[in-house]
């Protein structure tokens, strides 16, 4: 860092690098729950039941949830609209790790539901840093 660059040029570049790879980490999990309502709504139907006490989620139900889900996942990884993208997939995720936590008290028995804290601090960091993620998204509004 010399005297003519600032703190900010200094951290732009691997910031927006480094938000780039939470929005595709977070994407990729996403995308994949996304899908399953697809290819296997009984799945869909047996999480809605156990985790959010939905028991009338029939397959046709699944499909049309897992088609505004994509609709928001793609708006997501594209950077578009990412106060309202970025804060849903927050809220999403949000709503299914403590919706779970009667498996974190049996915390040996469902590890892998732990995994679910560190991607809810990605999205919340995503949220909050919405601004500097501007690598690879789709800009929504010309300034002049």
């Amino acid at each position: 860092m010399n005297s003519h660059t600032s703190t900010n040029d200094t951290l732009r570049i691997p910031l927006s690098r480094s938000l780039l790879m939470l929005r595709l980490g977070v994407f990729v999990v996403m995308l994949m729950w996304t899908l399953d309502k697809f290819i296997n709504p009984a799945h869909s139907s047996k999480v809605f039941s156990g985790f959010y006490g939905i028991d009338w989620l029939s397959q046709n139900v699944s499909y049309v949830v897992g088609a505004i889900e994509l609709l928001l996942v793609l708006a997501f990884v594209a950077g578009l609209w990412r106060r309202w993208s970025y804060g849903a997939v927050l809220l999403i995720h949000a709503v299914s790790t403590f919706s779970s936590y009667k498996m974190y008290l049996l915390p040996f028995d469902n590890l892998l539901f732990f995994a679910a804290w560190p991607m809810l601090a990605a999205c919340l960091t995503l949220y909050w840093l919405r601004d500097w993620d501007t690598l690879c998204v789709i800009p929504t509004r010309v300034k002049g």
